[in-house]
């Protein structure tokens, strides 16, 4: 007996001409909107360019030294625990020396071996081994009583992290592809929008609300389109995404004033306040919590853009309660994936401070309460918040787009057939609605008026009942789990 070969609509074939057409509707009227919230990005962003001038910020660099002072780097060959070098004159005036880990290191410039004193905190940490590249600070020249003073300063990290980096541009690359590399490409060029505005006017003492939402405007609108192309998915997507960004700023603006963060129980903040009296510590952080959520933002509004357009492009006759509803089944789970994500993120940067904080005795809710703490958890719950509500956002979005694009096409539908393999119903336009079995010879009986006699039976053969639709209760209950 001859086998049908029912077609079902294939998500990876090239889309039909309605698709097509319903996907240019969505863009132009997409673009309508985006448009002008991007040109107005852009004036503003013109308004406050940073204009440079520095001149009334004074920089200490750390890294600077008095002269006779030299930075060097070596190749540790063997370490010893042994008498301080530092120690030495203590010894010639007839006191007693003390004991640390020597590491007796080939100069890079060549030379014999320096025996350079590495600092107590990071000897009792991870230590010093042989083949490690240092980098310490030479005194002999300022202090010639003691000709070999050499102080560890930090490791040289360059090749290790350049390895790291090339090897995640490979990752990305090898299972992304192009879009991977532009999405690589995407991360410098918002890395570049943070270091040649957002900074600069923080020091200048822009508004530093307006600062970070036109930066994160303007990175989203780059990242976005460069990594995921010009289409109406990406522009919902960014919609949303500029709506999770609006409700963050919203959120900063009101609990960095609330909270009272000040920033200066920070060792880096507070030297700001010395630099500067243009500088807003409590504006930093409050451009710090709008940028610290861009990542996940993104991440977020993209999947729920991708979801709606999947399940109406493979079944356009659902309606927008039943495309809205089944997005959102994923936007839930993301968001109870993506609570966890912040949450042991911020945790695991956080793990010196937080057993610090864990050896005081005091009240938890004092505890978190604290400076130490309160950024760091309120610039979790603002992102979280905005990332929340930009979900139910860029769904509802995605759905009115889609429904008032709408894609005119045949489509393939199955129905449960009892006691037996799913039939498929297809339905050309203008044509009534065929039914096929696998297994026989793909003929069978035909509807009058078409496509659209929505919620008509269909008939199907003798000794093949078609299964009772559910009722409106079991569909309720079926949505629900």
């Amino acid at each position: 007996m001859g086998h049908g070969h029912p077609h079902t609509h294939d998500a990876a074939a090239p889309p039909d001409p309605g698709t097509l057409a319903a996907r240019r509707k969505a863009n132009l009227l997409l673009a309508a909107i985006l448009l002008p919230v991007t040109v107005l990005t852009l004036v503003g962003m013109i308004a406050l360019w940073p204009s440079g001038d520095r001149s009334g910020v004074t920089v200490v660099d750390p890294y600077a030294t008095a002269p006779g002072v030299s930075f060097e780097t070596g190749t540790v060959q063997r370490v010893e625990t042994e008498t301080c070098p530092s120690s030495q004159s203590a010894i010639d005036a007839g006191g007693e020396g003390q004991q640390c880990m020597v590491a007796y290191t080939e100069p890079t410039s060549g030379g014999t071996l320096q025996p350079v004193e590495i600092t107590p905190e990071i000897a009792q940490s991870r230590g010093v081994e042989a083949g490690d590249t240092i980098r310490y600070l030479d005194l002999s020249r300022i202090m010639p009583d003691q000709p070999n003073t050499l102080i560890f300063v930090d490791f040289v990290r360059s090749v290790p992290m350049v390895l790291l980096a090339v090897l995640y541009a490979v990752v990305v690359v090898a299972v992304a592809r192009w879009r991977g590399f532009r999405a690589i490409l995407g991360l410098a060029g918002a890395f570049v929008v943070l270091a040649q505005f957002v900074l600069p006017g923080l020091v200048e003492g822009k508004p530093p609300l307006l600062l970070g939402l036109i930066g994160s405007v303007v990175i989203m609108v780059g990242v976005l389109y460069f990594a995921h192309g010009f289409s109406a998915r990406t522009s919902t997507a960014l919609l949303g995404t500029m709506f999770g960004l609006g409700v963050t700023a919203l959120m900063a603006g009101w609990a960095t004033d609330a909270a009272y963060l000040t920033g200066v129980g920070d060792e880096d903040t507070y030297q700001l306040v010395n630099m500067a009296d243009t500088i807003s510590l409590s504006g930093v952080i409050m451009c710090g919590l709008i940028i610290s959520g861009l990542g996940v933002l993104n991440d977020v509004t993209i999947t729920q853009s991708s979801a709606v357009w999947e399940m109406y492009e493979l079944a356009p006759q659902a309606s927008a309660r039943r495309l809205f509803t089944g997005a959102m089944r994923v936007g839930r789970d993301h968001i109870a994936s993506t609570v966890y994500t912040i949450a042991f993120a911020y945790a695991g940067a956080a793990l010196p401070v937080l057993i610090l904080v864990s050896l005081y005795e005091r009240p938890l809710f004092d505890t978190l309460s604290s400076g130490e703490l309160a950024e760091e958890i309120v610039r979790t719950l603002v992102g979280s918040i905005g990332l929340v509500l930009a979900i139910p956002m860029t769904t509802l979005i995605a759905v009115l787009v889609v429904k008032a694009t709408g894609i005119r096409r045949a489509s393939d539908v199955t129905v449960d057939v009892a006691g037996g393999e799913p039939a498929m119903v297809s339905s050309p336009p203008g044509h009534g609605t065929a039914v096929r079995y696998p297994g026989g010879d793909g003929a069978g009986a035909s509807l009058p008026g078409g496509a659209d006699d929505g919620g008509a039976p269909v008939p199907v053969p003798a000794g093949k009942p078609a299964e009772q639709p559910l009722s409106r209760r079991a569909r309720r209950r079926a949505e629900r789990d």
